[in-house]
């Protein structure tokens, strides 16, 4: 069926803030949407109230508001635009829960929108628990014995009826498992039931028997209203129900299911999408099988683009938002054409040839009092995809990936804690996020395959795997030299995933040292290419992954590996070409604001005639998307295999500057190598900043010095390298004060302590202080203003401030926690000509190419300097939208040798509104923690609210926050004692 003819104008919404349970993938998806809809013809009307996200970019639809997700703000919304449809299955639950909010109050109705993509009665009888129960009874699907409440007296009716703990709590129209949990008594019930009705729009939960120790499985199906349909893509969760599944491990595709089992979940998901309705895009929907008898019970569905559905996407090449906004518009599945392949319809289930892992990433350590357990509520921050030929190899790509510190699955140095069987026993029983690694101590404890999976409920078949690695090590690594291991030894290892790093760890030599011997051997890494079809038809689209080729390889007399013609899949191009280093797995600290300058840096340059390379391990994100760049590498951010992208590619240049910390890391070890003789053959340069640079503004003493002949003034500080050290510092600076780990990202370990024993504790017990690890000491700045400049520079030594942002916290709270304002409101004339000043004397000093950011607190009539960073900023894509410049294209080509003439911007931009970011915290995630902010970053999120007042952008953040803000009331305030003087009248 063509397109329809009757809709012109399409509301997409996005799903605000990133927060835990709802990132990044959902900007995604409404790009993919976006581009989708407008190649079609249709003008699309966006609202978002994230600033971070691509979506909101004003080329991404025809009218984009950065507003409030709320039913007040879009009802305006809808009355002046006037759309004849609304889309809300690319905004995840927050867009899902809106529109129904919309249509119940008579919005839809009243200005003749449509719902398209799912219908009401579509997304009430997948969301709503008993309607779902109901709707699965009538076509036989079996569900896991429950009821609804909605109060506690009901929960606990149900609880008495299904007769037996632990049960399980799930909120209605809830993302994330938010509000949810186990029970496992009538105390644990009552808690969680309160909070999961508090969490539930609708105030209805689902309690239903425990199904711990089953596993689980997710299938990804789209349909048309022809009623075709197609699987994308079957996930299987390494860790039994319990966990959840965003929390979980995930292979795809599911490894441990016969192809009749597999047919039947497969029957069982399109009856479900049947029933339910969805009819014109992809659904994600979950299952539960007994592993002692091969019960099958339908756990949920959700009728919209997931979380899951990016990995789907990004694991497959079927590009998932793309093909459901398609959908929702009236084609059906044989009239959209498969983009990677350019000849396949999208009625071609994805076929793949290799095995796909995702790790999550989480932030305990940000909120200590939390416990690191996982359950049913999503606690993980970010993920990390890996493809590999096999399990093991995708596994330990995944877990190099994660950027924890560990080069793979262990065999890498790692400290771990000694620990009886018995305390092995209890740790294995309780899902946490080192419970992968416990699984290795634990088998080299004696541990067998058996007990090992009646403690975690893990699949035999995943431990044999495991298993497999350590007889791996055993038999090529233990008690062997680098040189001893030959040809056929090191592709052994290389195959099933070991680093280089893990090599040189087990042969006690250093990493580029394996990297020259396995390359003497004939080992060298060869990418193959993601199609969505396993090689049966041809690709136009370079999307890469690497491995390691056993076919068409021997091992010659002399212990090296003869080949044949060489198995790679990366077409040689002689074109001009530059690399972008993404930012990894999102963290708190780094997270969809620096991919957003990646993503902007690949527009920029592509339309200057570069051949863009993007390098980068996260699924969620806009820049492993397929057509962000031209090339598109899906692998660990590390030396290693940035190393075999560059050998592969040979491009002119390495951008590492817009990535975050994950990229700068990699830049001095870069800067090396590429001066060696292996390096030079490709012909490689660092663009933009130099590392030198980049290090010596967060070299504290070589920084200290800079200041001092720049005329600067910095809060009095200090650098200790013992804890003796630290005491006599702060004695010399006065309490309180902030002390932190050098090169850290997101104020990590960063606290401002207020007397000798609380630096003596932290100096013990935080950080490891050495001498090549200092701990930085500074004086804490009472009642001052903090201050964000962000700045460009190009390589003729001139620069142009893009924004000036005061923080609405005080100095003391990390600037990523604390809200800003733009244009600042209470600094004086004098303080902004000083800071405008030295911002300039510091660009030229460090020799800034492209962006900058430097913070400020002014206490007083005194500006002092806190840190420069010669790199993006998370405050850069909040200024872009502000003041309407896109900042990260703009020093994408400074980098690339223009000036600032060049690329038209010379002059501060006059910001012509008032625009306010507001942060938003996880603190609900974690019960235990502490919600008091402090100089470590804790958000995962943020929200802009622009106006023409303070007070109306700042009230409009709010609320894009998530903040209800109350009109009357009585306020309850209770701070510290040493707080006190400052509320005072």
């Amino acid at each position: 069926m063509p397109r329809r003819s009757d809709l012109q104008r399409i509301l997409l919404l996005g799903s605000g803030p990133i927060v835990i349970g709802q990132a990044c993938e959902f900007d995604y998806s409404g790009t993919q949407a976006c581009k989708a809809l407008r190649d079609e013809g249709f003008q699309v009307v966006l609202v978002n109230s994230n600033p971070a996200t691509i979506m909101t970019d004003p080329e991404m639809a025809d009218r984009t508001y950065i507003e409030p997700l709320t039913l007040d703000v879009v009802a305006q919304v809808i009355a002046a635009e006037r759309p004849d449809a609304l889309l809300p299955t690319m905004g995840g639950q927050t867009a899902l829960n809106l529109a129904v909010n919309l249509a119940e109050h008579g919005v839809l109705e009243r200005y003749g929108v449509e719902l398209i993509g799912a219908s009401l009665e579509a997304i009430r009888k997948a969301e709503d628990r008993q309607l779902f129960k109901e709707a699965m009874g009538r076509i036989g699907v079996r569900v896991c014995p429950s009821g609804i409440a909605a109060n506690l007296l009901e929960a606990e009716s149900v609880a008495q009826r299904i007769g037996s703990y632990p049960l399980i709590i799930r909120p209605a129209f809830t993302l994330g498992g938010s509000g949810g949990g186990i029970a496992y008594n009538t105390d644990d019930l009552l808690t969680i039931a309160r909070s999961g009705l508090e969490a539930s729009p609708v105030r209805q939960i689902l309690i239903e028997q425990s199904l711990l120790g089953w596993k689980e499985y997710e299938l990804e199906v789209m349909r048309d209203q022809a009623d075709n349909a197609v699987v994308v893509c079957s996930i299987e969760n390494l860790d039994p129900m319990g966990v959840h599944t965003g929390d979980s491990i995930t292979v795809a595709p599911a490894q441990t299911l016969t192809d009749r089992e597999y047919q039947r979940l497969r029957d069982q998901a399109l009856a479900i999408m049947r029933e339910v309705g969805v009819e014109t895009g992809g659904s994600n929907v979950q299952f539960a099988v007994n592993p002692a008898d091969g019960t099958l019970v339908v756990i949920e569905m959700n009728p919209r683009v997931s979380r899951s559905s990016a990995l789907a996407s990004k694991a497959t090449g079927f590009p998932i938002a793309k093909m459901a906004a398609r959908l929702a518009v009236g084609y059906t599945l044989p009239e959209i054409l498969n983009d990677i392949t350019g000849k396949t319809p999208a009625c071609f289930e994805p076929s793949i040839d290799y095995v796909v892992t995702k790790v999550p990433r989480f932030a305990f350590e940000k909120f200590p009092g939390a416990q690191p357990v996982l359950t049913t509520s999503m606690r993980s921050v970010g993920e990390v995809m890996a493809i590999g030929r096999c399990f093991e190899e995708s596994l330990q790509k995944a877990l190099r990936g994660l950027e924890v510190g560990r080069a793979g699955w262990g065999c890498d140095g790692s400290a771990e804690t000694p620990v009886d069987p018995d305390t092995m026993a209890v740790q294995l029983r309780t899902p946490t996020p080192e419970r992968i690694f416990q699984l290795r101590q634990a088998m080299e404890q004696g541990f067998d395959q058996d007990r090992l999976q009646e403690l975690t409920g893990i699949d035999p078949w995943f431990l044999a795997k495991l298993g497999r690695l350590l007889q791996l090590e055993r038999q090529h690594l233990r008690g062997r030299t680098l040189q001893e291991l030959d040809g056929v030894a090191m592709l052994s290892l290389k195959q099933y995933g070991y680093s280089d790093r893990q090599i040189a760890w087990a042969t006690e030599s250093e990493e580029l040292e394996v990297r020259r011997w396995r390359q003497k051997l004939g080992v060298d890494a060869v990418f193959k290419t993601v199609d969505t079809c396993a090689a049966e038809f041809a690709s136009t689209t370079p999307y890469h992954y690497s491995t390691y080729e056993a076919a068409g390889a021997w091992l010659q007399e002399d212990g090296t590996m003869a080949h044949q013609p060489t198995a790679t899949e990366v077409l040689q191009d002689t074109r001009r070409k530059v690399l972008i280093l993404g930012g990894g797995p999102n963290r708190i600290g780094q997270g969809i604001e620096f991919d957003y300058c990646c993503c902007h840096a690949s527009f920029s340059l592509r339309e200057q005639g570069w051949v863009t390379v993007m390098h980068n391990s996260n699924p969620e994100t806009v820049s492993t998307d397929y057509d962000t760049s031209d090339r598109l590498y899906f692998e660990p951010l590390t030396l290693e295999d940035l190393l075999n992208v560059i050998e592969a590619e040979r491009p002119a240049g390495v951008i590492v500057q817009f990535g975050g910390q994950t990229p700068l890391k990699l830049a001095m070890p870069l800067l090396r190598w590429l001066g060696s003789p292996e390096g030079r053959r490709t012909g490689t340069v660092i663009w933009g900043t130099s590392p030198e640079s980049i290090d010596a503004a967060e070299d504290r003493e070589g920084f200290e010095q800079l200041l001092r002949q720049l005329a600067i003034r910095q809060p009095a500080n200090g650098l200790a390298r013992s804890e003796a050290e630290a005491l006599a510092v702060a004695e010399r600076i006065g309490y309180p004060v902030v002390v932190r780990p050098s090169y850290v990202l997101g104020g990590r370990a960063m606290e401002l302590v207020h007397n000798r024993s609380e630096l003596s504790h932290y100096v013990k017990h935080a950080v490891q202080v050495e001498p090549d690890h200092p701990v930085l000491i500074d004086q804490y700045l009472d009642n001052a203003i903090e201050v964000d400049v962000d700045a460009l520079a190009d390589g003729q030594g001139r620069s142009v401030i893009t924004g000036i942002l005061e923080h609405i916290e005080p100095a003391g709270i990390h600037s990523g926690d604390s809200a800003c304002c733009l244009p600042s409101i209470n600094l004086s004339a004098a303080d902004l000509h000083t800071i405008r000043q030295w911002t300039h004397s510091l660009a030229r000093s460090l020799r800034v190419v492209g962006l900058m950011n430097v913070q400020f607190a002014v206490q007083g009539e005194q500006v002092f300097i806190l840190e420069a960073n010669p790199r993006a900023s998370r405050t850069v894509p909040f200024v872009a939208k502000a003041c309407g410049h896109p900042l990260a294209q703009l020093a994408a080509r400074l980098m690339a040798g223009e000036t600032l003439d060049q690329v038209g911007l010379t002059e501060e931009p006059a910001i012509p509104i008032q625009a306010v970011k507001e942060a938003v915290l996880p603190f609900k995630r974690f019960p235990g923690s502490d919600s008091l902010l402090g100089p470590e970053m804790r958000s995962t999120g943020e929200s802009m609210g622009s106006a023409p007042s303070f007070a109306m952008a700042y009230a409009k953040a709010e609320l894009g926050a998530g903040e209800e803000l109350p009109r009357q009331g009585t306020v309850f305030l209770s701070t510290h004692d040493r707080d006190k003087p400052g509320l005072v009248p």
